[in-house]
């Protein structure tokens, strides 16, 4: 039976299971969205292309399903390619679907043409583009199955407008899909788990260090067993926050540059090193000569060009998180061995550091600090087990810093590209996946300024989501760089002139609050969170504040700085 392209895409989507679409329609993919409305289907319309974009990369962070994006030719395809390049770098499983001027015109620079393709090659794990409406079916399919397998990733499929018009045979969804020379590799090689097993247990100052490719291969499960088992310390990067409950005893924080001292000591200390779903960033080994030379290292990962990369790995493993560690675990149940016994020495070096490095700030008279508004929004929320979602920034460090999750898929941030704006997007995709969980976005002033205009978008499909405004007046993040490096500390990164996001709120039809002094916060919180729908609340924090402890670009990571000036012990007021 012969429909148009339009009605193919639309029957390939819903037997692929899809059920939310973000997009921002276009003239030349009309006769697409306009489809949707007849169909189960929630569409989200978003005000921006970038911010469709990002609201997909929530959505499948939040539920581990593949995010769908629908946008127009030219420009509304090229407006994505920050959100893109956003997805790949944090294995994010997004498939964008752009309209495009008709096969026989490209090339010929017509109206709103792009190269799209050639635009996002370099931002996608695949691209794809179909000529006719037959093939739109098989296409689809291959789409969505190169995003969520293997190392997940954003895939584009760049459909012309004769494609979308035109009729074609739809003789069924293809139920599986074979992709030559596409075969990730999901099962470790049972030797190299047995050794890395029988190195785990030869162990005596070990530390597991998880990274985000645990929440994408679902496997937070098993990771957890591994730390049971073994009793062994455990860190977890910015991606990986969820992984293991951060209330568990052998929690130590997240690593890494502004991590927690104790965990980027253990991972200079150790002398076995397990790396589960990790890349061994910059932001993690710091110096790289100076990085992982005490310990063996055992590296699991399903990219296998993620392994040897950065550093010299000794047992490498390649394969999906869940499927090692499930036989990870096998091995080392049979081992007799009592761990937590033979780790007393390793927990005390722990705890000391811990009591020389504690988490602090400057408490002052009549100020909000940030730390403290960050804290108390997380400590008031903690038993809603919420969604929480953060800018890029002081703020987003400071609350990974303290956040406080017992599951996985509960984080939503942006990591490796850095993308300031994200938070209010992914937690618009958060929210449209679980409209009747809390859904909080902790944001900066400067990153809000940049995706703020889709609180009408809350508005319109109802999505209560509350954004806490962490509001110093700046780029925070940008200002205490300027302020360690620069002659000018203040150069370009004062927001002397930004708009009353109270007034901003209220123009959209969302709720607006404001908090001005300390003794406000926990009053503010909780009436935001009582408060019907979306919400703004304007939080007016201390503006010189630095994000500590920090590890300085080029450093190794034992070369902690915990504060700029020593700080009176009568002003100190601990995190925890």
């Amino acid at each position: 039976m012969r429909f148009t392209g339009s009605e193919i895409l639309v029957k390939s989507l819903v037997e692929e299971g899809v059920t939310t679409v973000f997009g921002h329609p276009g003239d030349v993919f009309l006769h697409g969205p306009d489809m949707l409305t007849d169909l189960p289907f929630k569409h989200v319309r978003c005000r921006h292309p970038q911010v469709a974009t990002h609201a997909a990369e929530g959505y499948y962070k939040a539920t581990g399903r593949t995010g769908t994006v629908v946008v127009s030719s030219g420009s509304g395809a090229a407006n994505c390619v920050t959100a893109i390049t956003d997805a790949l770098i944090d294995s994010m499983a997004i498939v964008v679907l752009s309209g495009h001027d008709p096969a026989a015109v490209m090339g010929c620079d017509t109206s709103q043409e792009a190269d799209v393709v050639g635009t996002t090659r370099a931002c996608t794990k695949h691209s794809l583009l179909a000529l006719k409406a037959d093939h739109i079916p098989r296409i689809i399919k291959e789409a969505y199955y190169i995003a969520r397998s293997g190392r997940p990733g954003p895939v584009l499929v760049d459909l012309p407008k004769d494609a979308i018009m035109g009729r074609g045979e739809f003789r069924g969804y293809p139920k599986d899909v074979s992709i030559r020379g596409y075969n990730p590799q999901l099962y470790g090689h049972p030797g190299q788990i047995k050794k890395a097993a029988e190195l785990i247990a030869q162990a005596k100052r070990p530390v597991i260090y998880g990274g985000g490719g645990i929440i994408h291969s679902d496997a937070s499960e098993e990771f957890c067993e591994l730390v049971e088992i073994t009793q062994i310390p455990t860190t977890l990067t910015l991606m990986g926050l969820g992984a293991l409950p951060t209330n568990h005893p052998l929690w130590l924080g997240m690593l890494g540059m502004y991590g927690i001292p104790w965990a980027n000591m253990c991972m200079f200390n150790c002398d076995v090193m397990i790396a589960m779903g990790s890349r061994f960033d910059d932001r993690i080994t710091g110096k790289l000569s100076e990085f992982g030379k005490q310990c063996k290292v055992i590296h699991v990962d399903i990219d296998p060009t993620s392994i040897q990369k950065n550093i010299k790995v000794d047992i490498p493993i390649v394969g999906d998180v869940k499927y090692v560690l499930r036989a990870l675990n096998k091995e080392l149940r049979n081992v007799e061995r009592n761990w937590a016994m033979e780790f007393e020495e390793w927990y005390g070096e722990i705890e000391a550091c811990k009591k020389q490095h504690p988490l602090r700030y400057e408490q002052r008279e009549g100020v909000i600090k940030p730390q403290f508004a960050i804290d108390m929004i997380l400590r008031l929320t903690e038993d809603y087990d919420p969604i929480i979602c953060t800018g890029v920034g002081q703020h987003q460090i400071w609350t990974a810093q303290v956040y406080r999750g017992r599951k996985p898929r509960r984080w939503l941030t942006s990591g490796g590209l850095g993308t300031m704006g994200y938070g209010l997007p992914a937690a618009l995709g958060g929210q449209a996946a679980f409209p009747n969980s809390l859904v909080l976005n902790i944001e900066g002033d400067g990153g809000f300024q940049m995706s703020m205009s889709d609180l009408c978008t809350l508005v319109e499909h109802n999505l209560p989501v509350k954004t806490f405004v962490i509001n110093n007046k700046g780029l925070g993040m940008v200002r205490q760089w300027y302020q360690r490096h620069s002659a000018h500390p203040s150069s370009q990164s004062d927001l002397r002139h930004q708009p009353d996001f109270v007034k901003l709120a209220d123009a959209c039809g969302v709720a607006g609050m404001r908090i001005e002094r300390p003794e406000e916060v926990k009053a503010g919180i909780e009436k935001a969170i009582k408060t019907p729908g979306p919400v703004v609340v304007d939080v007016v924090v201390e503006q010189e504040e630095h994000c500590y402890p920090i590890i300085s670009a080029g450093t190794a990571i034992k070369d902690i700085i915990d504060s700029g000036e020593p700080i009176p012990d009568k002003l100190i007021q601990g995190w925890r």
